[in-house]
């Protein structure tokens, strides 16, 4: 984009600067409406990637077309980028399928399938149609992909030449299309066979040192690792683990060469697939943001919602069932949370560790016995720890050891509950096909209220006649 020092000149006289970027959205509306590119252009330059996101959320659809179809193609594809993929799709979707494939045409490969991905069928086969075929066809064999494996983070533009190409001739392709190559990752080229599959990977510096007229097979170094199309995340988040490398070959089962993953696009999506797990764990199924459909955010979240409330009837059935208890030791009614809690959060932390465990590969979801064990023997040290501090706290407070002895064994027993559920139901539900990050919080919640109420009320009416 153009120069920021620009953007002063374009403010109305004695506006200042800070001011504008308080309120960002309303200079961009006045310059998308006055229609000259460089000064919207500037201005948007000076902007952090999460300004224009918050300027462009502000705005409404007639705004979004006309900044896009203001700004130069190339500034509005790199507009697009620093959006998130659904606030990006949203925009693109209020466009004519001519005006998006020609920012389409500016996106990398790997960017390009994420986006389509995201718009409407309609839309997406409205614009696949706009583009010349070649084009339209790499982009669906990339959309194809899921984002969590290798073909779907991978990007095509890249040096490709056969492994026969003479130096000089390598050199000279470079110089002739340098305003192409100028954004590609320029390191190093990839040298194909004739059946395009891959055979060696050329450091650019190696040109310098080589003698034109031989082959630059001479200086490739020969049977480069790589990578499958399916290789999953947690297998590329691995390889960069352990290799320094900043990007990796992929290949499909044949050995054909697909193009490249950079390291910069796994840890994006493991990024990203952090998120999502934390926003499933919450009830948020997809990417929600405020700038969407009112009913659409209500509908999404009371689906999760009201599956929690039937379940949290449980629990207080529960409590109902023992309400004569309750009416006579009203001193209960201050430790039910706090064992509720404190036996949600221990699940909680075994639930974590076997998300994190079955996401590396360190464990399977046929391996529940041996989980089992490893979270009871945790549970049972900290159990005995809460359940003899909480006992402690009660006695103080009220007096009375049967009452300490009530809601310490209950927090001792419904600890170790906890963690045996927490550190076994996600390897469950990921054994029956569903998905731990959704259900195991509502499941662990619910079993350890109705285990803790129930203990503690249970045995408090067993030893009523002590608490009285």
């Amino acid at each position: 984009m153009s120069d920021s020092s620009n953007v002063t000149e374009s403010l109305p006289e004695g506006e200042l600067l800070v001011e504008t970027l308080d309120r960002p959205w309303e200079r961009l509306e006045e310059l998308a409406e006055a229609g000259d590119p460089e000064p919207l252009a500037a201005f948007l330059d000076s902007l952090s990637a999460g300004d224009q996101a918050l300027a462009l959320s502000r705005t409404d659809e007639a705004h979004h077309q006309l900044v896009l179809k203001t700004l130069p193609i190339g500034d509005a594809a790199e507009l697009l980028r620093h959006l998130s993929e659904s606030q990006a799709a949203e925009i693109i979707d209020s466009l004519t399928p001519e005006d998006a494939a020609a920012i389409f045409q500016e996106m990398p490969s790997d960017e390009q399938a994420d986006l389509l991905g995201d718009l409407d069928e309609d839309q997406a086969s409205a614009i696949l149609q706009v583009l010349p075929d070649s084009e339209a066809d790499a982009m669906r064999e990339l959309a194809a992909y899921n984002d969590d494996v290798a073909g779907g983070l991978l990007v095509r533009e890249i040096l490709r030449f056969d492994r026969s190409t003479k130096v000089a001739d390598v050199i000279s392709t470079l110089s002739e299309n340098a305003d192409e190559f100028r954004d590609y990752d320029v390191q190093y080229a990839y040298l194909t066979d004739e059946h395009n599959r891959l055979v060696g990977v050329l450091p650019m510096r190696n040109l310098l040192f080589a003698r034109r007229n031989d082959p630059v097979a001479d200086i490739m170094i020969a049977d480069p690792l790589s990578l499958l199309d399916t290789t999953p995340l947690d297998d590329l988040i691995d390889f960069f683990d352990t290799h320094h490398f900043l990007g990796v070959p992929v290949v499909d089962a044949d050995g054909r060469l697909l193009g490249v993953v950079h390291r910069n696009a796994v840890d994006y999506e493991a990024t990203r697939a952090a998120e999502s797990d934390f926003l499933k764990s919450q009830g948020i199924i997809g990417e929600e943001l405020r700038t969407m459909p009112l009913f659409q955010r209500a509908s999404r979240r009371l689906s999760w919602l009201s599956i929690n409330i039937v379940l949290n009837i449980g629990a207080a059935a529960v409590i109902a069932i023992y309400q004569d208890t309750l009416e006579k030791v009203i001193a209960l009614a201050v430790f039910l949370p706090i064992i509720s809690d404190m036996s949600g959060c221990s699940g909680n932390q075994a639930v974590a560790v076997s998300m994190r465990e079955l996401s590396l590969g360190l464990v399977r979801p046929t391996e529940m016995l041996r989980v089992w064990l490893k979270e009871a023997s945790v549970g049972l040290i900290n159990g005995a720890a809460l359940g003899l501090l909480v006992a402690i706290v009660a006695i103080v407070w009220d007096g009375n050891p049967y009452l300490g002895l009530v809601v310490g064994v209950a927090l001792y027993a419904n600890t170790l509950v906890a963690v045996s559920i927490g550190g076994t139901v996600p390897l469950l539900l990921k054994r029956f096909g569903f998905d731990p990050a959704v259900a195991s919080g509502p499941l662990l919640t619910t079993v350890t209220d109705m285990c803790g109420f129930f203990l503690v009320l249970g045995l408090a009416t067993a030893m009523l006649n002590r608490l009285i």
